[in-house]
């Protein structure tokens, strides 16, 4: 077994899981306490690495794409602070630091564990019920329904619309974007048949932020709700799946005795249709399209 105890956390291995722990320390971020301890099994690790520094050194580890749900609903956007996968190290502890390095290393080298994204969360996401108060308004998840309630700072064109309940049926996707400098942030929910272009500040179904302490823990809703989602490696494989049967739905060219000029047209115009919406791939189109033309 290999342990790292700083004040900013505690990191042990048993060649099987890693477990982090977040400290107590003043300094560790609401996220991360908020978050909790996290048990990260070894088959979701890209890799781990450790940075040394004159005064203090980072331990961070690398997950492979897919793998945890907070990730993907962040996409890159967690500071290193709310980062759960990295650990501060004190300069008398970079020898321990090492030592977890290489044991992980190893035990991803014996295991053979693919750096390739997974096709499945192998992360739980947060825990439910949640409930965070930030920004415009408090959002509350239980694992079936998303609640949204707003506050006096939110834009009277928003709050007249009342309380939110979406069921997790009806959500698309979901969306965090933390502020930054004078852009501010919003935690936003995608509504099936009901897409929107209005500005976090006016739409009632997204939370504006504005980079306060309590903000990060927006990302936590995010996660718990992305988790229940279709995972992004299901929802890439499905229109390579239906392809090849819309292409065989797409009725073949009009009998020869239909074979007018002006029906050709059509069946031109209605592959155009097709290919711009997407169920034609760029190759059945022009396929699709000179068999048209041959008979024109």
């Amino acid at each position: 077994m290999a342990e790292i105890i700083q004040r900013d956390g505690t990191w042990t291995f048993d060649g099987e899981t890693l477990r982090l722990v977040p400290g107590r320390d003043k300094n560790v971020s609401l996220l991360r306490k908020s978050l909790g301890e996290l048990a990260v099994p070894l088959g979701a690790l890209a890799g781990i690495a450790f940075e040394q520094g004159k005064k203090s050194g980072r331990l961070r580890l690398r997950l492979r794409d897919g793998a945890d749900p907070l990730l993907q609903a962040a996409g890159g956007k967690l500071g290193d602070a709310a980062d759960p996968y990295q650990l501060a190290v004190d300069s008398d502890r970079y020898g321990v630091a090492e030592y977890v390095v290489d044991e992980v290393r190893n035990a991803l080298l014996i295991e053979q564990v693919p750096t390739a994204p997974c096709e499945s969360y192998l992360l739980p996401g947060p825990a439910v019920p949640l409930s965070v108060s930030a920004g415009d308004g408090t959002v509350s998840f239980d694992g079936e329904q998303i609640r949204l309630e707003w506050n006096w700072k939110t834009e009277e064109a928003k709050s007249a619309v009342g309380t939110r309940t979406l069921s997790l049926s009806e959500v698309a996707a979901v969306e965090w974007q933390p502020a930054v400098g004078l852009e501010n942030g919003y935690l936003r929910f995608s509504v099936r048949h009901a897409p929107t272009k209005a500005p976090p500040k006016y739409d009632p179904n997204a939370v504006e932020l504005w980079g306060f302490k309590k903000d990060p823990l927006m990302a936590l809703v995010a996660a718990a709700v992305q988790v229940r989602l279709p995972h992004p490696a299901a929802a890439a494989a499905e229109p390579a799946k239906a392809a090849p049967a819309l292409a065989k739905s797409v009725p073949a060219p009009s009998a020869p005795a239909e074979d007018d000029h002006d029906a050709l047209l059509r069946r031109l115009r209605e592959l155009g249709e097709l290919h711009q919406s997407g169920i034609l791939t760029d190759e059945e189109f022009s396929l699709a399209k000179q068999a048209v033309l041959k008979r024109m």
